[in-house]
């Protein structure tokens, strides 16, 4: 028995109740840039929601700190809108010819981190360099810069990439560099994204997939070994493999998932959540997605996860239309570098991965890493707009 062909309203026959294929039809015909804004407007404005949610109980209120936590993201969230429009406008012809000079000013600024009295010690990391009240992390640039950088070396090689080493030289020892910075920090967290940008962006460039076997493998096995070298790390890792004190370093762990449950399919109702009561800390930041799944439900934490497949195809979709070699590897390096952070941060919000830190990006209070996704994402839009 044959199916049944029907005929779309631009004369493209096809099989007639095969699922999603009337959606994605519907989404091809809309303008990838206005796709592109919807979806980063969409993932912004849950963001504020859920960010003043998550900050409206426990300390804060007892410290009259809920607006202080809320104010601060809208104003790292006003700072990167202004970042998004400047991404969205710059000639990349001129951003290519300063890459090589903001990649040494950040390296520079991850040395400067380093030094005492300089950089800003929190739970035992030196990350942070306080600037006019405002704390900024160079290791959330550096990632940006790298991947600018990268795009850029890799533009300028061409097919040679397909050769290994045009592809290795000179970004990986760089990026190796980098890492090693990070990681005197330490930030584990930033040195895995830093990793997956470089990956991304060999991938997206036609590097030989040997090539990229081989580093994908070196760079697990860094992983690996490094998170065996703290004890934070390691009670992390033996928390995962159902080894650790969920009253010690499992219990963001034990609570996200306990927020999970609560909200069940339809959740508690915005703002009624227990979470954010003290019971779950950080829950404003790396664990705002057991606030989402807690008072929106699976159905809210599955609208949120929708978007970002939405923004990864959107993106994919620009940078297959981009004639601009540069602008073609930056978009689909950063889509991909946003959409595996999200999975990463979903990931170990439900127990799935190792406890790392990563933020939900667009979502989690903002600070120095909403800038800087911004910034990459109006790239993006600027590359939609292009589009002819």
């Amino acid at each position: 028995m044959t199916v049944p062909r029907q005929r779309d309203a631009r004369g493209v026959t096809g099989r007639a109740g095969r699922p999603g294929a009337g959606v994605a039809a519907r989404l091809r015909r809309v303008p990838p840039l206005h796709l592109l804004l919807g979806t980063t407007g969409a993932l912004l404005a849950i963001g504020v929601v859920m960010v003043l949610s998550a900050s409206a109980g426990g300390r804060t209120v007892a410290d009259g700190m809920v607006l202080t936590v809320f104010v601060r993201h809208l104003v790292f969230l006003v700072l990167g809108l202004g970042a998004f429009a400047l991404g969205m406008w710059v000639p990349p012809a001129r951003l290519r010819r300063w890459t090589p000079v903001l990649l040494l000013a950040c390296l520079g600024a991850l040395v400067v981190v380093l030094v005492p009295g300089i950089g800003e010690v929190r739970g035992g990391a030196r990350r942070w360099i306080s600037v006019g009240g405002f704390t900024v992390q160079p290791g959330e640039a550096v990632k940006v810069v790298l991947l600018l950088w990268g795009a850029h070396v890799l533009a300028l090689r061409g097919r040679a990439v397909r050769h290994g080493r045009y592809a290795v030289l000179p970004l990986v020892p760089v990026a190796l560099l980098a890492a090693a910075l990070l990681m005197l920090q330490p930030a584990l967290s930033t040195t895995v994204a830093l990793g997956v940008v470089v990956l991304s962006l060999l991938f997206f460039a036609g590097a030989p997939l040997l090539l990229l076997g081989g580093l994908a493998g070196g760079a697990l096995a860094g992983v690996a070994v490094l998170g065996l070298t703290a004890d934070y790390r390691r009670d992390r890792i033996s928390t995962f493999l159902g080894a650790g004190d969920e009253l010690g370093a499992g219990y963001q762990s034990r609570q996200a998932l306990l927020s999970l449950a609560d909200g069940g399919v339809f959740g508690t109702g915005l703002g009624q959540g227990r979470a954010k009561w003290d019971y779950l800390p950080n829950a404003a930041n790396d664990f705002v997605f057991a606030v989402i799944g807690e008072e929106l439900g699976l159905l809210g934490g599955l609208a949120v996860l929708g978007l970002y497949l939405l923004l990864a195809w959107t993106g994919l979709r620009v940078a297959a239309r981009t004639r601009d070699r540069f602008l073609q590897l930056t978009t689909a390096a950063t889509v991909t570098w946003v959409v595996v952070q999200a999975a990463m941060n979903v990931g170990y919000v439900v127990g799935l991965l190792p406890v790392t830190g990563q933020q939900l990006p667009l979502v989690s209070a903002g600070g120095t890493a909403l800038v800087s996704t911004l910034f990459l994402l109006g790239l993006v839009a600027g590359a939609a707009r292009r589009l002819r």
